[in-house]
């Protein structure tokens, strides 16, 4: 049974899960009825933090346009358009015992691709969720359910993946930002 979280709470990933390796973290929306005449794309992205909070190098930052770490630790699954179906809308694979000594943070957001052009906002998003999953068990360990409505933010910093006294712990954020991934990027350190 996987552990259920409310925003802030934090829970032990690999201690209670001895010989975990290889998670895969699902991230899922759905939209409400909107008529603006644009489908809504909702990305997920990862960013790999150093103890300062921010990325250590602009490929330290994982999305649509670079999909795959350079040690092979973090790999996106690929861009869904959409939002089309159940489940899981986007997936990020993480290889915990790859993760650079240097990195103690990994932040995973959702943030929505030309927001101000679309007119569109995390207001009109509804049933967002993380959830993290053993890869090779497919047993589902953590799931955060973000039950609170946003109104004008355009970017959620959704959950944290962190090292602990050698071990890794998830902490469930849901902080709203306006100024979509561009915001973020700013504030993790990213040249854009």
């Amino acid at each position: 049974m996987a552990v259920s979280l409310t925003k802030g709470q934090k829970v032990d990933l690999t201690k209670t899960n001895p010989g975990l390796k290889k998670i895969v973290v699902g991230l899922g929306w759905d939209t409400n009825k909107y008529d603006g005449g644009f489908d809504f794309d909702l990305d997920a992205s990862a960013f790999l933090l150093g103890d300062s909070g921010k990325v250590q190098a602009d490929s330290d930052f994982i999305f649509y346009g670079n999909l795959q770490h350079s040690s092979g630790a973090v790999k996106h699954m690929g861009d869904n358009l959409t939002g089309e179906g159940e489940g899981d809308d986007e997936q990020i694979f993480v290889n915990l015992d790859a993760i650079p000594a240097n990195i103690s943070k990994i932040a995973f957001t959702v943030t929505i691709y030309e927001p101000e052009e679309r007119k569109q906002n995390f207001g009109q998003v509804s049933n967002a969720f993380i959830r993290i999953f053993d890869e090779t068990t497919g047993k589902e360990l953590i799931r955060y359910d973000l039950g609170e409505d946003f109104s004008i933010e355009t970017a959620v910093v959704v959950g944290e993946l962190y090292r602990y006294n050698g071990e890794w712990k998830f902490n469930a954020i849901g902080s709203g930002f306006a100024g979509g991934l561009y915001a973020l990027c700013r504030n993790y350190g990213v040249n854009v």
